[in-house]
């Protein structure tokens, strides 16, 4: 035998690579919707109604709830849109199972939800529903940053159905759904001020609320208004997140009652929106009444108010309003029983509906104006501590409006001194009978309110501002100081021979004791380079297959290497040392071994690893030039 050599192969890219030096490393990739459940397939065919894209427990999540008219299994499937391909999802298009039950007989069929969890943030998706052979058409949402500001749309009471003409109502509802969508595609959230529908079990209303797309493409903030209550419909609709379903919470006390009810809480961005039914509002009726909700309000605003900069508050029946309603007992009984609380607990913003007219209250801290001096119309409000300001909204769909009604000696109900026509907590009251929605800017230190004309009033066009108010939080007597840091680079991890790969040639090998040949070198040096924020471990591994020399070969075993650090850095530790089988028995390198490795945890950054050689050849192998590939395997999580 004259000489043997090592040369470099060449390969794939892979989470394993197993063909060769050019063998490089692809990180793992988190499955879309991770965890979200296995399909479930329909066994006959059902029809699919009523789908509704809904918020979930925070921006990456939505839950989407729909109607079927059999009690089959069923399912979402979900996928990035850039996958779907001739309208056909993908074989591995994520399924998350849904669940639900029968409908109260008045709707009939059945009810279906399901969450989907693991969103990524700046995606397009396509979801659709039912089963294998039985899918409702496809509907899509995007994700946008899931940190810093975003806007959110609020909607007052379609009330679907209360004019009288079903179709004019679900018209105006879905024209100011298309107009307020259009001026604001980013919009990130739906919000509403309740009473989707006239009569709670009328599914024809419920259709026509649910007839606009735009409900399938933004998620929809649920709120319970008194003519959503007297039935299951509701709930049946609108699934909600973190709900909880107790008696307390419906204004009978029996949620097993043809009636709905609940409070619930999310966290979008930095923002705590907590939903409140305020149906229940005194005890006699049999539920908790507003001390329930003011406990919830409390323990919510405990548990998860620091992981927030903002709180909003949405519930129907608004306590601070300049229509008819203004002067119902239960709205006095809510206005004594809520402010104090509420500026207690630090909320910034109201969002009320069922009055049917639009107002901006003043700056409202324990029940009072908080300052006296606080003008009318003010563009701007700087809210103290405690300070808190009311919003109601005027009808989107057009159904049904108000007349503003006056204030009177009561007290509760008073005049403003500094303008008498308006009630004393109203800086804005307005009532134009033209479809209006409120755009809600959040900002990292103001609140831009903006409600929006979505019909057009004489010579104010459609899109014109009927009231726009910044208000700017109150920061103590201390300087808060804030900073935004953007996502990362998700850093990688890869590894390359360092400088030039050229041929391993261990030269010429020499006979020891002419029992056998033996013959060393190194390997090209590997640059190894770690930059992933999440410190997982890693390891590089190697080994060859048989020498060859046309029809000649002998095996790999006989090659063996001692790993070694050239360059600290990125946690490297060498692998043990694997000696030639000629001398110890076993495998050598033909089987793969550890060159070197690095623990979870350790530092980012680069290294360079290397091997000594130790070839041992039996003196019986024929004379020839033999060669094999080192094939680099590079593994991480």
């Amino acid at each position: 035998m004259r000489n043997s050599n090592l040369s470099r192969g060449s390969g794939l890219a892979g989470r394993r690579a197993t063909a060769g030096f050019a063998a490089a490393f692809v990180g793992l990739a988190g499955a879309l919707g991770g965890g979200l459940g296995n399909p479930v397939f329909a066994a006959d065919a059902a029809t699919l109604s009523g789908i509704i894209l809904g918020v979930g427990a925070d921006e990456t999540q939505r839950i989407v709830t729909w109607y079927s008219s059999a009690d089959t299994s069923q399912s979402i499937q979900l996928t990035p849109t850039a996958r779907v391909k001739d309208g056909e999802f993908p074989a591995d298009a994520s399924s998350i199972a849904a669940i639900g039950g029968a409908n109260v007989a008045a709707s009939g069929g059945f009810n279906r939800h399901a969450t989907i969890t693991g969103l990524a943030e700046h995606t397009a998706y396509s979801y659709r529903v039912g089963a294998a052979g039985n899918w409702s058409p496809t509907y899509s949402f995007k994700t946008q940053d899931f940190e810093g500001d975003y806007d959110f749309l609020f909607y007052g009471d379609p009330q679907i159905g209360a004019s009288g003409n079903l179709a004019n109502d679900q018209a105006g509802w879905a024209d100011t759904m298309k107009v307020s969508l259009a001026a604001n595609p980013d919009a990130e959230l739906l919000v509403s001020g309740g009473d989707q529908v006239e009569t709670a079990g009328n599914e024809a209303q419920w259709s026509a609320f649910l007839a606009p797309d735009q409900l399938r493409q933004y998620p929809w903030a649920a709120t319970i208004g008194n003519h959503d209550v007297g039935s299951k419909a509701y709930e049946q609709h609108m699934f909600t997140p973190n709900t909880d379903y107790s008696g307390r919470y419906y204004a009978n006390g029996n949620p097993a009652s043809n009636t709905s009810g609940g409070d619930y809480w999310f966290i979008y961005k930095d923002t705590l929106f907590i939903d409140l039914n305020s149906n229940s509002y005194a005890t006699s009726q049999g539920g908790g009444g507003d001390e329930a909700h003011l406990q919830y309000v409390t323990e919510t605003i405990r548990q998860h108010g620091a992981k927030a900069k903002w709180t909003v508050l949405v519930y129907h029946h608004a306590i601070y309003s300049p229509a008819a309603h203004a002067k119902d007992g239960d709205a006095k009984v809510r206005r004594n029983d809520f402010p104090t609380a509420f500026s207690t607990l630090g909320v910034d913003l109201v969002l009320q509906g069922h009055d049917h007219a639009y107002s901006r209250s003043y700056s409202i801290k324990n029940g009072v104006k908080e300052n006296p001096d606080e003008q009318p119309n003010a563009a701007e409000v700087f809210p103290g501590p405690g300070g808190v300001i009311y919003v109601t909204s005027n009808s989107a769909s057009g159904s049904k409006y108000y007349d503003i009604t006056k204030p009177d000696a009561s007290g509760t109900n008073g005049p403003d001194p500094l303008k008498p026509e308006n009630y004393w907590y109203n800086s804005v009251q307005s009532q134009e009978k033209v479809r209006s929605y409120t755009k809600v800017k959040v900002r990292n230190d103001e609140l831009v309110v903006e409600t929006v004309r979505s019909q057009a009033k004489g010579d104010a066009p459609v899109g014109s501002l009927v009231d726009s108010v910044t208000v700017r939080p109150y920061h103590g007597d201390n300087q808060q100081i804030q900073v935004n840091v953007p996502t990362a680079a998700p850093g990688e991890f890869g590894w390359t021979i360092d400088g030039y790969n050229g041929l391993v040639d261990l030269g010429t090998a020499r006979e020891v004791d002419t029992t056998y040949f033996a013959a060393s070198g190194q390997i090209n040096p590997i640059l190894v380079t770690d930059t992933r924020r999440s410190l997982a471990p890693w390891s590089i591994s190697a080994g060859v297959g048989d020498f060859v020399d046309g029809d000649k070969s002998f095996s790999g075993a006989y090659l063996g290497w001692a790993p070694k650090v050239i360059t600290a850095g990125a946690g490297a530790v060498a692998g043990p040392v694997a000696p030639s089988a000629y001398t110890a028995g076993g495998d050598g390198l033909s089987v793969s071994r550890g060159l070197a490795s690095a623990a979870q945890g350790h530092e980012r950054g680069s290294a360079k690893v290397g091997a000594d050689l130790d070839l041992r050849i039996p003196g019986e192998v024929d004379k020839g030039s033999y060669r094999t590939t080192l094939t680099i395997t590079a593994l991480s999580s």
